[in-house]
């Protein structure tokens, strides 16, 4: 098992849904960024997503677009993200990288996988890879034992879910709604519905993503899903942050109320 799975499977045994937090590399500086992962995960984030900054985020919001923009200005590598990986996944907890495919073309897959594997990462998050397109990355994730996760959208087809679900490892990750990623005032009539479809084709736990900023909201979705994904309202605490302290207080107070959120009784 992974340490993706054996986050879901804690939160499972407890009756409730696993949080899984997201915060760009490299934002709002490397260290700054390293230590509000590390704050998210001792206030109550079951799964970390590392985003790896790309010049061309297109399912991303304004608010993690710009983010991910100060930190390719500011110098954030692929080098600075495994790092980031490497200090959660010493901490105790599940680290996934959420990319764009190009960056992991770019680099060579075999070789991404490699090194992201010996930072003590679980695996990728993959919006943009489709599975007409996944054999390299198939590949090396079987090689170096990683999670690979897909995306399945409120428009994906019967047929479409069972062909995703099937090439997936750790969990599902279901869109809650069609567009780009950003906080919502209220989840997704279609949510539970997405979840229910694709409960039909796999077993792995489905966590649902794009919306949730609130323990409200995140008490909503954990009584349908296995795990509630939350990015776009982190990576406002920390953009509204006057230092980094703050920011890092900021990730940590949103994090606990989020995470008593996905505790409440179901």
């Amino acid at each position: 098992m992974t340490s993706v799975s054996i986050a879901f499977g804690k939160a499972a045994a407890d009756d409730r849904a696993a949080l899984v937090g997201y915060l760009p590399a490299g934002f709002p500086d490397k260290q700054t960024a390293i230590k509000a992962a590390l704050a998210m995960a001792e206030a109550g984030a079951d799964v970390i997503e590392v985003g790896l900054p790309y010049s061309d985020p297109l399912m991303d919001g304004p608010v993690i677009a710009d983010a991910v923009y100060h930190a390719l200005k500011g110098g954030t590598r692929i080098a600075d993200v495994f790092d980031t990986v490497s200090a959660i996944a010493d901490a105790g907890t599940a680290a996934l990288v959420m990319t764009y495919w190009n960056p992991v073309d770019q680099y060579g897959v075999d070789a991404f996988a490699r090194d992201l594997a010996n930072a003590g990462g679980a695996g990728l998050i993959t919006p943009d890879l489709t599975p007409e397109e996944a054999e390299p990355w198939l590949m090396a994730s079987d090689s170096h034992g990683l999670d690979r996760v897909f995306l399945v959208a409120p428009s994906s087809t019967t047929d479409r879910i069972a062909e995703i679900t099937a090439l997936c490892r750790g969990f599902v990750y279901a869109v809650s709604l069609m567009g780009i990623t950003g906080t919502r005032d209220a989840v997704s009539a279609s949510a539970g519905g997405v979840v229910a479809r694709i409960r039909e084709h796999t077993g792995l736990p489905v966590a649902v993503g794009v919306g949730v900023s609130n323990r409200d909201q995140a008490a909503e979705v954990a009584s349908f899903a296995d795990g509630v994904i939350v990015g776009s309202a982190f990576v406002r605490r920390l953009t509204q942050a006057a230092d980094p302290d703050s920011a890092i207080a900021a990730v940590r107070t949103l994090t606990a109320d989020l995470a008593e959120g996905v505790r409440r009784p179901r």
